[in-house]
């Protein structure tokens, strides 16, 4: 295979299907991935010449944006009725990640089942939380929401049905960025999708800035 080409275990998994990611927009590894079975996904500049995408059958699926914020940016909204906690079970949290993602890549491509884009991002919490990286959300006592986090990274994060367009969002980031700082992290970062305009304001309210904007593409070869 192209070694620009590599297979993602974790994708072919979720989804029951060989899946790969590009890692170089390059013709031959474009025109191999359009006459070998399985699904593909590259990120491209927005900026950068798509003719090359068009040609081989890819099909644009969404905009990844980056919140960055150093610790002396960060404007916190702190309520002490909003608490984090690593000992929350994992059923609890599964239950709140299960089809919370609608904004996501995976979840947008046509050619992917939805029950496979759920199960991908309820493995990922799985592995987080074993790692003891995921951040329960609570507010007066509740359950309402979870952050999974890898090192300084905000990989994972959804509030339960029943806290959500409430404004409660904002104080319980603060909770867990007030944590991650303590950790002694420099800087705290995140990756969401740039349809997702809720959760891009609210990271704008913490004092988070967006950076490193990539388009993703997908193809899927029969």
């Amino acid at each position: 295979m192209h070694p620009a080409i590599r297979r993602v275990e974790w994708d072919s998994a979720a989804f029951w299907r060989d899946c790969y990611e590009i890692t170089t927009v390059d013709e031959s590894a474009l025109r191999e991935a359009a006459a070998t079975p399985g699904h593909y996904a590259v990120k491209v500049d927005p900026l950068a010449d798509k003719s090359a995408l068009q040609r081989h059958g890819f099909y644009y699926v969404d905009t990844l944006l980056e919140p960055h914020c150093r610790r002396g940016d960060f404007a916190g909204h702190r309520d002490a009725k909003a608490s984090c906690t690593h000992n929350e079970a994992l059923d609890a949290l599964l239950a709140i990640c299960h089809g919370a993602f609608e904004h996501g890549r995976f979840h947008r491509d046509f050619n992917l089942p939805r029950a496979g884009a759920d199960l991908r991002y309820d493995n990922w919490l799985r592995q987080v939380h074993a790692a003891g990286d995921a951040w329960g959300l609570r507010y007066e006592g509740q359950l309402a929401g979870f952050i999974a986090v890898m090192q300084n990274r905000l990989v994972l994060h959804a509030m339960a049905v029943p806290f959500r367009g409430r404004g409660l969002a904002k104080y319980l980031w603060t909770a867990v960025c007030d944590a991650l700082f303590a950790q002694g992290h420099a800087e705290l970062c995140s990756s969401i999708s740039a349809a997702n305009i809720a959760v891009i304001r609210l990271y704008q309210s913490l004092g988070f800035r967006l950076r490193h904007p990539v388009d993703v593409y997908h193809r899927w070869t029969t």
